[in-house]
């Protein structure tokens, strides 16, 4: 299974994550009605149907793919059942990625702990939204929701991106559900990007040639244009992704000193060195003051692919930190 491979296309999807929440804070400037999220056109969803079904081939067959009703809508739900006791892990991934953006990680965990992996509701994948969000605490009421319908008393969150900042609001809504939190790279929830990531991801919003469109990833993702431009199933499924779906989720708010205190499950933060989009050193500081007991790691050379990046290293750590925790 060639998870190397896919995990070089992945910095890439981060990279629309991030943009797609900054071009969703531009666009709140001037439309406050709520919106469904939906896709474009049938051939968008097709496109990315095939490239999802690609990526997902490489990995281990689930042992359950269900759709859970929330107050939103459907949320997919794909299932890898594990071996050892505790809490079940649920997975939260970046914007217009989906699922399949674990793939490289997913070995690493796949036979310990039983793994929930979602699709958001409101953004790209096999959800499927039916009612508007107005807010965080609908962003969280589904995730919430779909934790109960699975019977799980508690949960290990993990969340990348987008999904880190959901994941961190889930945490503050609804705590009793959270055994652990684990937050990679989150955006928004601790620090605001630099202006300089909504002024190309202004790029991304509008219906801009597609070569200002690879200029402007790789400007953001720190990255060549050469590698924006490689396809692969990975890069496909995003690209049909961030084109071809109109998502429709609350900004994640910046959560208050307050809201972090009361975070009181155990709590890690991975930020990369090298990536402007969380905050870095400055969102470390923070936290570490905020929350003493937090373990929060920022990783030298690192961007916002931290998950893929070091793989290896944060599925050990990660499969530690779960055991040590309550549940």
């Amino acid at each position: 299974m060639q998870y190397i491979r896919i995990g070089r296309f992945v910095k890439w999807l981060c990279v629309v994550t991030v943009c797609a929440l900054a071009a969703g804070q531009l666009v709140d400037l001037v439309r406050r009605d709520p919106q469904v999220g939906h896709w474009r056109t049938m051939e968008d969803q097709a496109r990315y149907g095939t490239a999802r079904d690609a990526v997902m081939s490489r990995l281990p067959r689930p042992d359950h793919e269900r759709s859970v009703v929330t107050s939103f809508g459907l949320a997919r739900v794909v299932t890898w059942v594990g071996e050892q006791p505790g809490s079940p892990v649920v997975l939260l991934p970046g914007h217009s990625s989906g699922i399949p953006m674990w793939a490289d990680n997913l070995p690493s965990w796949i036979g310990t702990r039983t793994i929930h992996a979602l699709d958001p509701v409101g953004d790209a994948g096999m959800s499927a939204q039916t009612v508007p969000m107005s807010g965080p605490d609908d962003q969280a009421q589904w995730v919430s929701e779909v934790i109960a319908a699975l019977d799980i008393p508690q949960a290990h969150l993990v969340g990348h991106s987008f999904g880190a900042a959901t994941a961190a609001v889930v945490a503050t809504r609804h705590p009793e559900q959270v055994a652990s939190l684990a937050l990679l790279e989150p955006v928004l929830v601790i620090q605001r990007p630099p202006a300089s990531v909504l002024l190309w991801s202004g790029v991304l919003a509008l219906p801009t040639p597609q070569t200002w469109r690879d200029h402007a990833l790789a400007r953001i993702g720190g990255t060549s244009v050469e590698e924006v431009r490689r396809r692969t199933p990975m890069s496909e499924m995003i690209d049909a992704a961030s084109s071809g779906y109109r998502p429709a989720m609350p900004t994640p708010p910046r959560l208050t000193d307050h809201e972090w205190r009361q975070l009181a499950m155990p709590v890690r933060v991975d930020l990369g060195a090298a990536s402007t989009l969380s905050g870095r050193e400055r969102a470390a500081e923070r936290i570490r003051a905020l929350l003493p007991d937090a373990t929060v790691t920022v990783w030298p050379g690192r961007g916002h692919s931290l998950p893929m990046e070091e793989k290896d290293v944060l599925g050990d750590e990660l499969l530690d930190f779960w055991s040590k925790a309550a549940g």
